[in-house]
């Protein structure tokens, strides 16, 4: 539902809202029903049963929307759900060229389960113009792109990309994860669809499973949720109900956030016992003027390696207090994780290797506590 008239903090406490009708309630009701009565067969008020709509389900749906800066959304149980979903628009035989470094989820999911389904797969650095160029096949259908990217924080170029594939009519998703929509809108640069793990930041608070798909398009929108539909992926209503509390506050969180992590992107980038950083808020990142260009901030998530191998990864990760050694991200919550042990574990060790995703490597979530403390939680675990 796109609003081009107000601002994006307006947007995330007003948009797909509104108090009410019978009580005046200015909070969204939880509409913990399964169907609807109808007063004729197939007269209803725009709603039958549960799985199809649900008008807690459709408030936060129209609010994503609004941020996204598009005009339809769907809300998922998961992420990967919602990139089941969209995956699942191809045909067996179609070929989708994904982020060699993506989430080790979406990997699973497209290496593990749909490329046995006909789906062909291949994993390709999209920081490089060239090898996308080059992996494009005649029967290419859609492009998925992570930006930054999942561990390592590489910048994709989204107009490069939204135009080489446009000009082919092949579909370009843009998992937004990361950024979230107030730090990143990929429609501004050409995506066709855009997907969020709507568990990490636009949740924030590490209490919900779930994710969602934006569109502009009604006729993508209508094969999405035809396909959601069918296959029962969508977002359970409470759990609509919390994200939707939840992105009232995303753009004062989203800041925080942001604030916290360039901090400790200088202060690790200092240690005497850190080898690299990576952050796109730092001018030493390879990508820092394109992440300039299509982001306007950086989020919270940065990367670095430590000195002296997993031994000195895992004593650090052991002795952390305040950050927690646990998956995910985006919560209010500073986290600490160990990827090729958590969250990449999927990904095979050769590939790892490859695309830089060492024992030494370390992915910090950034929270919203106080800085000082963070920054003397880091410095005794060291």
């Amino acid at each position: 539902m796109k609003d081009k008239k107000l601002e994006f903090e307006t947007l995330a406490v007003h948009a797909g809202q509104c108090p009410d009708p019978s009580t005046g309630a200015i909070m969204t009701p939880v509409y913990l029903t399964s169907t609807y009565v109808q007063e004729s067969p197939g007269k209803h008020k725009g709603y039958e049963y549960s799985r199809t709509h649900n008008p807690t389900r459709k408030a936060l749906e129209d609010n994503l929307a609004a941020l996204e800066g598009v005009n339809y959304g769907l809300t998922f149980a998961s992420g990967c759900a919602a990139a089941t979903t969209i995956a699942l628009l191809l045909r067996s035989g179609d070929h989708l060229i994904c982020s060699d470094d993506v989430y080790g989820g979406t990997f699973r999911l497209f290496d593990k389960v749909l490329g046995r389904n006909g789906i062909e797969f291949s994993f390709v650095d999209l920081t490089s113009e060239y090898a996308l160029k080059k992996a494009i096949k005649k029967n290419t259908k859609m492009i998925w792109v992570e930006t930054p990217t999942n561990p390592l924080l590489k910048i994709i170029d989204l107009e490069m990309v939204s135009k080489m594939c446009g000009s082919k009519k092949i579909l370009v998703c843009v998992d937004n994860t990361f950024m979230s929509p107030y730090f990143q809108q990929p429609f501004k640069w050409g995506a066709d669809i855009i997907c969020h793990s709507t568990t990490k930041y636009l949740n924030g608070h590490s209490d919900m499973v779930g994710g969602a798909v934006l569109v502009d398009d009604q006729e993508l929108y209508e094969k999405i949720h035809f396909l959601q539909n069918s296959m029962g992926t969508q977002q359970s209503t409470f759990d609509a109900f919390l994200v939707l509390r939840s992105t009232k506050t995303l753009a004062l969180r989203m800041k925080a956030h942001q604030e916290n992590a360039m901090v400790i992107a200088k202060f690790l980038e200092g240690h005497k016992k850190v080898e690299r950083v990576l952050y796109p808020g730092l001018k030493s990142h390879p990508q820092h003027k394109l992440a300039l260009k299509q982001m306007t901030g950086f989020s919270g998530i940065v990367t670095f390696f430590i000195k002296g191998g997993l031994p000195s990864a895992r004593k650090f990760l052991e002795k952390v207090k305040i950050f927690s050694l646990a998956e995910s991200l985006g919560g209010v919550e500073s986290l600490v994780e160990h990827p090729a042990i958590m969250t990449h574990a999927s990904v095979p060790a050769d590939k790892r290797k490859a695309l830089g995703i060492d024992d030494n490597l370390i992915r910090i979530s950034v929270g919203i506590e106080n800085i000082n403390d963070l920054l003397a939680d880091l410095a005794q675990a060291f």
